[in-house]
């Protein structure tokens, strides 16, 4: 009895670590940032760019597209998990070709 009580507690260990991992989803409007687009994860800080193509600061998750133009992305932060979707691109696009 005592090893089903301890594993039922690890699993419910394991199952926080889980959803902990997964984390919230944070929201990022690229016509706010200044700059070349970089930004901290609102997490844990881990710089995250656009020229970083290693997917080791982030992973891209899902994309968004509307009539052949990029409206959404959503990413994962490679350190701690968190799901970051990023919008405002073509504004942002805009904005850099103004420049």
């Amino acid at each position: 009895m005592e090893s089903s009580k301890k594993s039922k507690k690890g699993a419910k260990d394991m199952m926080k670590k889980a959803v902990v991992m997964k984390g919230a989803l944070h929201t990022i409007d690229l016509t706010k940032i200044e700059g070349e687009g970089s930004f901290p994860c609102p997490k844990c800080g881990t710089m995250i760019s656009p020229e970083d193509e290693t997917e080791d600061a982030y992973q891209i998750i899902d994309t968004k597209v509307i009539n052949d133009e990029l409206e959404e992305l959503l990413i994962s932060c490679g350190t701690c998990g968190t799901r970051i979707r990023l919008t405002g691109f073509q504004q942002a696009m805009e904005g850099l070709a103004q420049e």
